[in-house]
C-alpha cells in the first residue's frame, strides 16, 4: 500500500508502511550528500535493539560514500500495529550531519494491540493539565516583575519561576542602577561612556533610548517603594564606577538588586491579576511554524516539587529568564542561571546575537585567600565594582599596584580591561588571586557603603576595614543573547524578551557597570504596549488550538524509570556538567585562541555524544524530562553558541580577546548573528525531542531580521 507520511522536517521524512511481514517504520534522512535509510519493526520489544543499532549512527554518517544505505531488520513476525510513542522511542535523537537532531513526528497510527500484557511497557499517559493566561512571564527578576505589573492592568498574568521568587540575578546585583540624575551630568555623557565601554559595537539608537528613558524608570521604582541611599542633604547618593565619567549610580548600600527585588515582589504579591508559579522549570516553548515565521503560544513547565508537567498557553510570552553563568565553574550567578532562556529561544528558532561576549567580573571573592575557607558553594561571592569606584586599589600578592601598567584609567578602567590585566598578572606570577584594598578609607565610610560585603568577609575571618580582599575574575554576565528590537520583540511572533537573556545592542562588546538593571527596566517597560496590542489584536484564540495534535505531552522521568536508572543518569550528568564547565574555563575564558576554541568545540561535541549515549543506555526516552537533564541540555546548547560565535569573530574587541587576532579590526565592527535553519517544519513543544543545530555564526552589518 502507499506509504503514509506522518511527519516532515527540512529534507527528512518519516513513513509508516505495511508489508506482508507487518507494519514497519521507515525513517528517511538526507543530510548534505548522504542518504541513510533505516527500516525496523515498530513493535515495542524491538525498540531497545533498534535503539542500540542507532547508537552506531555516527559510523554510518561518516561514510565517504555519496549514497549509504543501512537496513536494520528484525526476525519477529509480529503483526502489531505501531504505537506512535514506540516509534518515537525507537528513533529518537537521530544524527544528521554533525549537529542536527530530528524529531520523530507523532505518528497517526492505529493501535491494534489487544494484548494487555504489553501495557506495562508503554509510557504512562501524562497528566494533561493546561492553564490559560493573557500573559505568561518566565523569570522573576527585575525585567519579569516590572513587565508583569504593567500588563496585569489589562489581563491575567502567570509568572513562572525556577526556584523561589527572589532567586534571580537581580537579587545578587550589588552595585546599582546607572542613570543621569545629577544636574552636572548629561545623557550625552552616559551615551558616550556606554559606547566606549562597549568597544564601539553598541547599537547607538538603543543606547540613546536607554540612557534617555533611564531616569524616569528609576523614579518609577522609587514611587513603588524602592529605597535608595541619600546624602545628608536629602539628595540621592550617587556613586561612580569603572568606565563612568560621572557619579550616576543609584544604589541601596551594596544590596541594590535585593532592594529592587523586594519592592517589585511586594507589588506583585499584592496584585490579584498576577499568579505566581514558583519551582516551575520552563522546558520548551509551544511553537508553530506559519509560512516562514514561527509563532509562540506558550510554554511547557515542570513542577520541580510535584514532578508534574504543567502547560501554559497565553496570548504573549515574555522571556526574562536571566543569564548563563553556570557554563563556567566559577561564576557570581545563582544556581538557576543555566542559560535556559537562550537555549529555549534557540530551539524555537529565535535569532541569537553576540554570544562571544561573556563578561568576567574582575573581582569575585577568592576563597583560597580567606583566613577561613568556605565550604563548597555553587556561586562565588561578588565584590562590587563600587569598591573600586570608591577608591579600592588592586595589588598583586607582593602588594605592588599593577593597573597603571595596563590602562591610564587605572582601577576605573572598564571591566574587560581590568579582568585581562588581572589574568595577565596571575599567569605571569603563577598566583591564584590578587588583592583589592579599600582599608585606607575611613572604617565608618566602608561599613556604611559596603555593609554586606564587610559582613560576608568577616564570616571568613577577613576585616575589610583593615585587610585587603583576595579577589579573582569570575563569569558574571552574558552580553549576548536573544536578538530583540526596541520594543523587546524577538524573531518569534508572540515571544518578547527582556533582561540578561537578550541582546538589545546596548552593551556591545562589553557591558558598562550598572547598565544591566537599567536595561531590564527600560525594555521590560517598552515591551508592554506592543505586547498588549499583539495579545488583544492578533493573539491566539485558546479554543482554536488542538493541543493533542500540535504539541505532544512530556512526562517526568521518575514516572517511568526506576531509582537505579535515575541515579546512574543523575550521577553521570553531574560529572559531564563539571567537565563542560572545565572545558569552557580552560579554552573559552578571558583570553582565547582559535586552536583552543576548536579544541573546545570538539570536546563539547564528544561530551554531548557520550552523554546522550548514556541516557539511551539507561532507558531514557525523548519525551521524558527532569530538571537536571533539561539544564544539561541547555548548558550544552549555550556553550556551543558561545564557541561558535567566538570562532566567527576574527579580531579582539571588548570581552572577546584572541591571541591569533589581537587587534581591533574596524571592518568587523558589526554584531555576530546565529540565524535558525529554514525551511523547517516546526511542530511540537519546541523540540523536547530534538535540538536545533548550532548554525555557523557570522558577522553582519545588519541586525537580525525580527519581522
Amino acid at each position: 500500500m502507499e506509504p503514509l507520511v506522518v511527519g516532515s522536517m527540512a529534507s527528512s521524512s518519516y513513513q509508516v508502511v505495511t508489508s506482508e511481514s507487518g507494519p514497519q517504520t521507515r525513517f528517511i534522512a538526507r543530510s548534505l550528500s548522504l542518504h541513510v535509510s533505516i527500516v525496523g519493526y515498530s513493535s515495542m520489544e524491538h525498540c531497545s535493539r533498534f535503539r542500540q543499532a542507532l547508537l552506531r549512527r555516527n559510523n554510518l554518517l561518516r561514510s565517504p560514500r555519496q549514497d549509504t544505505t543501512c537496513m536494520l531488520r528484525f526476525t519477529s513476525q509480529n503483526k502489531f500495529g505501531g504505537d506512535c510513542r514506540k516509534v518515537q522511542a525507537a528513533v529518537d535523537d537521530f544524527y544528521l550531519g554533525r549537529t542536527l537532531r530530528v524529531p520523530v513526528a507523532a505518528a497517526c497510527l492505529r493501535n491494534h494491540d489487544k494484548d494487555e500484557s504489553r501495557a506495562k511497557d508503554r509510557l504512562p499517559v501524562p497528566v494533561e493539565e493546561t492553564r490559560y493566561f493573557n500573559f505568561i512571564v518566565i523569570g522573576s527578576g527585575v525585567a519579569g516583575l516590572r513587565y508583569a505589573l504593567e500588563v496585569a492592568k489589562v489581563g491575567s498574568v502567570a509568572i513562572v519561576t525556577k526556584s523561589e521568587p527572589h532567586e534571580s540575578n537581580t537579587n545578587y546585583a550589588q552595585g546599582g542602577v546607572s542613570a543621569v540624575l545629577d544636574p552636572s551630568d548629561s545623557v550625552e555623557s552616559h551615551i558616550r561612556d556606554t559606547i566606549v565601554a562597549g568597544a564601539f559595537l553598541c547599537d547607538e539608537e538603543t543606547v540613546e533610548v536607554v540612557c534617555r528613558e533611564g531616569p524616569e524608570r528609576v523614579k518609577e521604582l522609587m514611587a513603588m517603594g524602592a529605597s535608595f541611599d541619600h546624602s545628608e542633604d536629602g539628595q540621592l547618593h550617587l556613586t561612580k564606577e569603572g568606565g563612568h565619567s560621572h557619579h550616576r549610580i543609584v544604589h541601596a548600600a551594596d544590596v541594590t538588586g535585593r532592594e529592587i527585588e523586594r519592592a517589585l515582589l511586594t507589588a506583585v504579591q499584592n496584585n490579584p491579576n498576577i499568579s505566581f508559579f514558583e519551582h516551575h522549570f520552563a522546558i520548551d516553548f509551544l511553537t508553530k511554524q506559519e509560512g516562514s515565521s514561527v509563532r509562540c503560544y506558550g510554554v511547557d513547565t515542570l513542577n520541580i516539587k510535584s514532578k508534574e508537567v504543567l502547560r501554559f498557553i497565553g496570548g504573549v510570552t515574555m522571556l526574562a529568564a536571566g543569564g548563563a553563568g553556570h557554563i563556567y565553574p566559577n561564576t557570581t550567578n545563582p544556581r538557576v542561571a543555566t542559560g535556559d532562556g537562550v537555549a529555549m529561544a534557540h530551539r524555537a528558532c529565535a535569532v541569537i546575537s553576540n554570544m562571544e561576549f561573556v563578561q568576567f567580573h574582575p573581582t569575585a571573592l577568592a576563597d583560597e585567600g580567606l583566613p577561613i575557607r568556605p565550604k563548597h558553594r555553587e556561586n562565588v561571592f561578588l565584590i562590587s565594582e563600587a569598591v573600586r569606584g570608591a577608591g579600592g586599589i588592586l595589588y598583586n600578592q607582593s602588594m605592588e599596584r599593577f593597573m597603571p601598567q595596563y590602562d591610564s584609567r587605572w582601577e576605573l578602567a572598564p571591566r574587560d580591561v581590568v579582568a585581562r590585566s588581572i589574568e595577565d598578572q596571575l599567569k605571569k606570577r603563577k598566583e591564584k588571586y590578587i588583592y583589592l584594598d579599600i582599608s585606607h578609607k575611613p572604617s565608618k565610610e566602608i561599613l556604611s557603603h559596603f555593609p554586606n560585603i564587610a559582613a560576608v568577609c568577616l564570616q571568613y575571618g577577613l576585616d575589610i576595614t583593615k585587610q585587603p580582599i583576595p579577589v579573582v575574575p569570575a563569569a558574571h554576565y552574558m552580553c549576548g543573547g536573544i536578538q530583540t528590537g526596541l520594543s523587546g520583540e524577538t524573531s518569534v511572533w508572540g515571544l518578547y524578551a527582556a533582561g540578561e537573556v537578550t541582546c538589545t545592542g546596548l552593551h556591545g562588546a562589553n557591558r558598562l557597570a550598572s547598565n544591566s538593571l537599567l536595561e531590564a527596566l527600560v525594555f521590560s517597560r517598552r515591551a508592554v504596549e506592543p505586547s498588549i496590542e499583539y495579545a488583544l489584536g492578533v493573539g491566539i484564540s485558546h479554543q482554536d488550538i488542538d493541543e493533542a495534535k500540535e504539541w505532544p505531552r512530556v512526562i517526568e522521568a521518575s514516572a517511568v524509570l526506576d531509582k537505579f536508572q535515575l541515579q546512574n543518569i543523575s550521577t553521570f550528568t553531574a560529572c559531564q556538567r563539571e567537565q563542560l564547565q572545565q572545558i569552557m574555563w580552560d579554552y573559552v575564558g578571558i583570553v582565547r585562541s582559535t586552536e583552543r576554541l576548536e579544541i573546545a568545540q570538539a570536546q563539547l561535541k564528544e561530551l554531548e555524544s557520550v552523554w546522550e549515549d548514556c541516557l539511551c543506555k539507561h532507558g531514557w526516552n525523548p519525551l521524558m524530562v527532569n530538571t537536571e537533564l533539561c539544564e544539561m541540555r541547555n548548558l550544552i546548547s549555550v556553550a556551543n553558541l558561545v564557541v561558535s560565535s567566538a570562532l566567527a569573530r576574527q579580531e579582539s574587541r571588548g570581552l572577546h580577546y584572541t591571541t591569533d587576532f589581537p587587534d581591533l579590526v574596524e571592518r568587523q565592527r558589526f554584531p555576530t548573528f546565529i540565524f535558525p535553519s529554514f525551511p523547517i517544519s516546526l511542530k511540537g513543544n519546541s523540540q523536547v525531542i530534538y535540538k536545533m543545530p548550532v548554525e555557523p555564526a557570522r558577522i553582519s552589518e545588519k541586525r537580525g531580521d525580527l519581522s
